[in-house]
């Protein structure tokens, strides 16, 4: 039976860890345009100051999104082939276990009805909050003002400081392993 709890301990352990770290990403693409024209790229102010988030948290996206890009041969330009805009959601997840095993008083009868009731049973429920956020990232053709790509990610979020910067990196890259379509295969 000890094994048994331990081997769900680890499970649910696994479990939660996973669920934490990963993005799950999803992209949308006009068939129509023609990716190989684009090379220039510029942010979209106007759209990413809609976006409601901490300007902290925009300017780490946006290094972030411009650093993928620089990668991908894009560059930098005031007469840009593309527009960079972006936008977020996020909610609240409240989790409530009601079936955490451990041990616990039961007072007088106990199990048998001997004694003080000390013994294995069942806890109080435990509540854990988190945030899930979803981050898009929409490639505008300049030109035509029309949406030609977007990118979506979806995950849980940190809420400590020093690991933010790098989640972010990882929902940016995450979602632009999507672009161009067809390069991931």
């Amino acid at each position: 039976m000890n094994k048994l709890f331990k081997t769900l301990s680890l499970l649910l352990l696994v479990m939660v860890v996973t669920s934490c770290t990963s993005v799950r990403v999803a992209a949308d693409y006009d068939k129509g345009a023609n990716f190989g024209e684009y090379k220039t790229f510029a942010f979209f102010k106007t759209g990413i100051d809609k976006a409601e988030i901490s300007d902290l948290d925009k300017r780490r996206i946006l290094r972030a999104i411009e650093a993928e890009l620089l990668a991908k041969g894009y560059s930098k330009s005031e007469n840009p082939d593309l527009l960079v805009s972006l936008f977020t959601k996020s909610q609240q997840r409240v989790d409530v276990y009601n079936n955490s095993w451990g041990m616990g008083a039961w007072g007088w009868g106990g199990w048998g009805g001997f004694g003080p009731g000390w013994g294995w049973g069942w806890n109080q429920p435990t509540v854990s909050t988190s945030t899930q956020g979803t981050l898009y990232i929409d490639l505008i053709d300049a030109n035509k003002k029309e949406l030609v790509w977007q990118g979506m990610g979806t995950g849980y979020l940190s809420r400590n400081i020093e690991k933010k910067e790098a989640r972010i990196k990882e929902f940016v890259t995450e979602i632009m392993s999507k672009y161009p379509p067809g390069a991931q295969q």
